[in-house]
């Protein structure tokens, strides 16, 4: 008698993009603000090492979701560290989302 074990699907990784392919402003103003927010932002909380200001960064707030994404203009994570990161992927970020985001129009 042979017993057949059942066989296991492989985990398939889940590419999470950088870039959505969007342009990061529509024109010279816009581009002007989302910097000098972002300049401002960061200046703010310079001597604060638990506030992450980062300007057009893709965001995905459910692991295993990559269709599920937002990529603000500006956005701030209190909570979270100051270092340089690909995407923000909010369960690697302790499950805490960017508590502030500016989208110019």
């Amino acid at each position: 008698m042979s017993v057949e074990m059942p066989v296991l699907a492989e985990k398939q990784e889940i590419i999470y993009p950088e870039s959505d392919g969007q342009p990061m402003a529509d024109n010279t103003k816009q581009f002007r603000w989302i910097v000098t927010i972002k300049e401002g932002l960061e200046a703010l909380f310079a001597d604060n090492p638990d506030v992450f200001v980062a300007g057009d960064l893709l965001w995905y707030p459910v692991e295993g979701r990559p269709d599920i994404r937002q990529a603000p203009d500006v956005m701030v994570a209190f909570g979270r560290p100051k270092e340089d990161r690909g995407p923000y992927l909010q369960w690697e970020e302790g499950g805490i989302p960017p508590q502030v985001v500016f989208e110019i129009l």
